[in-house]
């Protein structure tokens, strides 16, 4: 086998597990991101709750309080949007890179893709 094809399916096959790596480290913060949502709606909720027994400081000090909470969490999905689309990038790239190593297997792929979404629409 040529030596230049061999590296040049280690790197690919690298960058797969790398690629995949990436995609459950952005599944974790997605995880937290919704936790702290849901901690931030208790929080309003309990805000709302009381906020008649509350003093003005108090209210404007919560809300302060919130407000931060809540850029820290914009802050966070901003980089999981750019995460997202690194990783869309990297995808399309390791798929271009397969194709590229294996076209008749990829031909292959995308024919019985064609057959199964085929058959699945004219069921309907």
């Amino acid at each position: 086998m040529d030596p230049e094809i061999q590296t040049s399916s280690t790197d690919a096959s690298a960058r797969r597990h790398e690629y995949q790596g990436q995609q459950q480290q952005a599944g974790g913060k997605a995880v937290r991101i919704r936790e702290d949502l849901a901690s931030l709606k208790n929080d309003l909720d309990a805000l709302m709750s009381h906020s008649s027994t509350l003093s003005e400081n108090e209210l404007r000090e919560a809300r302060d309080r919130i407000l931060a909470r809540f850029s820290s969490m914009r802050f966070a999905a901003r980089g999981i949007a750019e995460q997202a689309s690194r990783q869309f990038s990297q995808g399309r790239d390791i798929t271009a890179d397969y194709v590229r190593e294996k076209p008749l297997q990829s031909v292959a792929i995308a024919a019985g893709l064609g057959l199964l979404v085929g058959a699945i629409v004219r069921r309907d």
